[in-house]
């Protein structure tokens, strides 16, 4: 597992199921920022439980996304020419994307929530990363890209998720889901390419690995870190732990219904393109098309 000797070689081609003429395209995008206060405190659907885990999300983002950036730019400038410009367009809607959750976090904090302890949290385990080999580093932002991939794929499609959502967060969540879908496979091919001298065998065995851990990881802490916020409302107890496992789980069910695509991760020949969603992308893009630098450019 010498990744020294790997990241020296000269760039190669990738063998990649990433459409050849898919393009990223970063929207520079901004959100509630005026009446920042006007949805409220529970601003999706009046409803504390979806509110409470859609923010304990938000929050994680500013640091965990710069997580991410700086996990794929370890390995950018030895890979393939057109994966490096694919890093580089993943890397600017990634600052885009941090951008406007700091600014929902900060409504959320303006909105009475002490957020403190969820941030800690967020900034105590990502400092356990630091001294961290890059290549387990990449690792795990590629199985977190995936987590987000099949999340926005359910945020788009289903719009259950959001009914009756103040319209702008809505839009927020929205426009960050169409741009994870069009970068999913953006750290899935650098983990090939920075892993292609072990065998296939070696690198099913770490992502699947350390998959079960951040899996678990993920839902504990959403999970938690959501009853830290409806505490802070005053639900607590046996009720509000059910009634956020039946959103969760039942209705709408977002954790349920990633399950299926949760578990193609673990197949072989997994990648993120195997599936091509393009389509959940031109659905969405279609209300953010004015933000779009160059319109010519494909989808």
């Amino acid at each position: 597992m010498n990744m020294h000797s790997s990241v020296q070689a000269e760039p190669e081609t990738i063998d990649t199921p990433t459409p050849a003429d898919h393009v990223i395209t970063p929207r520079d995008r901004r959100f509630g920022r005026e009446d920042a206060l006007e949805a409220g405190r529970w601003w999706l659907g009046e409803d504390p439980i979806a509110t409470a885990f859609y923010n304990s999300l938000s929050l994680t983002f500013p640091r965990g996304e710069a997580f991410f950036i700086e996990s794929v730019k370890a390995f950018r400038d030895v890979t393939p020419e057109k994966l490096q410009q694919e890093i580089r367009a993943f890397v600017k809607q990634e600052i885009l994307h941090t951008r406007e959750h700091v600014a929902l976090n900060r409504r959320v904090a303006e909105a009475g929530y002490d957020t403190g302890k969820i941030d800690k949290r967020v900034a105590e385990s990502l400092a356990l990363t630091k001294d961290r080999p890059a290549i387990t580093n990449l690792a795990a932002t590629m199985i977190l890209e995936h987590f987000t991939a099949i999340m926005a794929q359910q945020f788009i499609a289903n719009p259950k998720h959001f009914k009756n959502a103040d319209a702008e967060t809505a839009s927020l969540w929205r426009w960050h889901a169409l741009e994870e879908i069009e970068h999913k496979g953006v750290a899935y091919d650098t983990w090939l390419y920075a892993t292609r001298d072990w065998s296939r065998w070696q690198r099913w065995k770490v992502k699947t690995l350390m998959m079960l851990i951040i899996t678990r990881n993920f839902w504990t802490n959403r999970y938690k870190d959501s009853l830290d916020l409806l505490a802070q409302d005053g639900f607590t107890g046996f009720s509000t732990k059910a009634k956020l496992l039946k959103f969760l789980l039942f209705s709408p069910g977002v954790a349920r219904k990633v399950i299926i695509p949760w578990v193609k991760f673990f197949l072989p020949g997994f990648h993120p393109w195997n599936e091509d969603d393009r389509h959940l992308i031109n659905m969405a893009d279609s209300a953010f098309a004015a933000a779009r630098p160059d319109e010519t450019q494909p989808a």
